[in-house]
């Protein structure tokens, strides 16, 4: 039971988040029950016949897990930290000391147990105590002029708070007011409580997102709800759904005799795994959903209807990434369970000591950046594969984008290797890294799979780039698309 605790809190933190934005759904749900009853059962259908119906199934599966697991899992000290979550950070105070001023006070509030670092800078010489009238007495700290006293965990000087604090003592013994500035930065006692809100925004913007987007474009929603479950009714969707979560299963379990570095491969190869599945589906439901559909006339029946070719396109790339999309959701909520599980298979294995779920925390939620590049890179393929599908078959296109995915990878390594010396092949390299999608942009497997933190603005700029990718190739799909004779 110690172990199946240790490996499942990490689930269950997130878990709590998801619980967060199950309610915040039904509250709004209700609201727009009462507001508007039309709007609300156009909004319930939508969720019912579109993959939202999958991730609600996940969503209250995780909230129940949050409650049914809450009896043995550390609920005081998460809810204490997540209570303290908004009043936590930094604090600047800036305060004048008259000259021969002995204990002025100086209202602040932290817990010393929270303190990440702390600095006092004043141009005289000042001495900071917790006691009032015991200024020169211990705990107290010696303030010099123009030389800042910091504290940090790093550093040699002791921390010298304890416990809340609320108010400190200043005193001035020279002949001028003192300008004094404290700085303290807090944190809370469990980091890891940071996740649920994050977790619930996460849940909260998927829905919201996929409602204002059938709202703004219903056209486009009609034709990707129609793909999305085409593509999910695949046998081939749900192969592949079975061969993952099997194969991430059997990761665990293959000796990488790596000298315990078996958690970062195991993260490596299941990244690369759930790509790779789902770059497949999207390339042969591509091709079948649009090509075959061209092939077949089907599209000549849509597109008699009130439907333009720009919607039927769009609408055809729009279904493919959302089923994609679940597809990660899936795989990866079993991957992240798997993750953290890893970690206390391989302190077992190896007789280490029993690691904390902190740290099993820290490997599980360390591979989220890595599937969102990846699932970006299955995107940027997808758009590529329907731009081609408008045009080709299956078999010319599983091969295009094959070796565009090759290609993507190793243009760059191509142009800035030794070998691009040659003139020849540094054009050849560079032409290939100009026209077709950098996908090493998004291969951070290694760094992911390392315990190497993704900035949030890497983040950004990849998915930048792949918006802007993905509308390049939307726009040649149409280009292409619209001439293309039907009949």
């Amino acid at each position: 039971m110690g172990n199946l605790t240790i490996w499942l809190t990490p689930l269950w933190v997130v878990s709590l988040g998801v619980a967060a934005a199950a309610v915040v759904l039904l509250v709004l749900f209700g609201l727009t029950w009462l507001v508007s009853r039309r709007t609300a059962e156009a909004a319930l259908r939508l969720e019912r016949e579109s993959i939202l119906q999958w991730i609600s199934y996940l969503v209250l599966g995780l909230a129940a897990f949050s409650l049914l697991a809450a009896p043995v899992m550390p609920v005081q000290q998460v809810m204490s930290s997540l209570k303290r979550l908004p009043i936590v950070g930094p604090t600047t105070t800036k305060v004048t000391v008259p000259a021969h001023t002995d204990d002025q006070d100086v209202p602040v509030s932290f817990d010393s147990d929270e303190l990440q670092s702390y600095s006092f800078a004043a141009d005289q010489d000042v001495v900071v105590g917790v006691e009032k009238g015991k200024a020169y007495a211990s705990p107290m700290i010696l303030v010099q002029g123009n030389e800042p006293y910091q504290w940090s965990p790093s550093s040699k000087v002791q921390r010298l708070f304890n416990g809340p604090v609320t108010n400190l003592y200043v005193t001035n013994q020279s002949d001028a007011p003192a300008e004094l500035t404290i700085n303290y930065n807090t944190d809370v006692r469990l980091k890891e409580v940071r996740q649920i809100p994050i977790a619930a925004g996460i849940i909260l913007a998927i829905y919201l997102v996929y409602m204002l987007l059938s709202a703004l474009f219903p056209g486009v929603s009609i034709i990707a709800v129609a793909t999305a479950k085409e593509a999910v009714a695949q046998p081939l969707y749900v192969l592949a759904l079975i061969i993952g979560a099997c194969l991430l299963v059997f990761y665990i379990y293959i000796p990488y005799n790596t000298f315990g570095e078996d958690v970062k491969m195991y993260k490596d190869s299941s990244l690369m795994t759930i790509m790779v599945l789902a770059i497949l589906v999207a390339v042969w439901t591509a091709s079948v959903s649009v090509a075959d559909e061209i092939e077949g006339r089907t599209a000549l029946t849509l597109l008699s209807k009130p439907i333009s070719r720009r919607e039927f396109v769009l609408g055809k790339f729009t279904g493919i990434v959302w089923a994609n999309f679940l597809m990660f959701v899936l795989l990866g909520t079993w991957m992240l369970i798997l993750v953290s599980y890893k970690v206390v298979y391989d302190a077992r294995e190896t007789s280490n000591p029993e690691p904390n779920w902190q740290l099993c925390n820290a490997e599980m939620v360390g591979i989220v950046p890595g599937l969102a590049l990846s699932f970006m890179e299955t995107v940027v393929l997808t758009a590529i594969s329907v731009a081609i599908s408008t045009r080709l078959a299956m078999l010319p296109n599983l091969a295009i984008c094959g070796s565009i995915y090759v290609l993507g990878h190793l243009g760059p390594l191509i142009a800035q290797s030794s070998v691009g010396q040659n003139e020849f092949v540094a054009f050849f390299g560079q032409l290939i890294a100009l026209i077709l999608p950098v996908l090493d942009h998004f291969n951070v497997q290694a760094a992911v799979a390392g315990g190497v933190r993704v900035p949030p603005d890497y983040l950004a700029w990849a998915g930048l780039y792949c918006l802007l990718y993905s509308a390049v190739a939307m726009l040649l799909a149409l280009i292409l698309f619209e001439d293309r004779d039907l009949a």
